[in-house]
């Protein structure tokens, strides 16, 4: 049996967003075992932002679409199997690439390694904003 050729367009569609600067997202079909916000599903599905400047460490295997992206100010750990990926499409243009959900087969839940990974609320890098001070404004003249 040979590999499924999803994986690999999907990383193709990906990188033909990336050089023609359209903002890459994929719609995924939600199970259990995929892991993304649940709050944001809508008929089992999700359509997610996957540009450099949305989520952190993307990656994209032959089994798993990886990342970490933030949903309220909250840094969240995702994992996509890559036979849960409806479509991947550009946001500009429309233009991308449909598919149909995969059986699961051999994989398991979540791989061990997402928990070995960036903690689920305290994903602060150099890209994050800091914190907002509280209280009120306190600005003077200075002359």
């Amino acid at each position: 049996m040979s590999t499924s050729t999803k994986p690999y367009m999907v990383r193709a569609i990906y990188e033909w967003c990336n050089d023609n600067s359209y903002t890459p997202h994929i719609v995924v079909w939600v199970d259990e075992k995929t892991s993304v916000p649940l709050e944001f599903v809508k008929n089992n599905e999700i359509v997610l932002n996957i540009s450099a400047s949305a989520c952190k460490g993307l990656r994209i295997d032959n089994d798993w679409i990886s990342f970490t992206a933030r949903f309220g100010g909250v840094a969240r750990e995702l994992w996509i199997p890559v036979g849960n990926v409806m479509s991947i499409f550009a946001r500009e243009s429309g233009e991308g690439m449909g598919f149909e959900v995969e059986p699961a087969g051999e994989l398991h839940a979540v791989p061990d390694e997402a928990h070995s990974g960036l903690p689920d609320a305290a994903a602060e890098g150099p890209d994050d904003e800091p914190p907002r001070p509280s209280g009120r404004p306190n600005l003077r003249i200075v002359k």
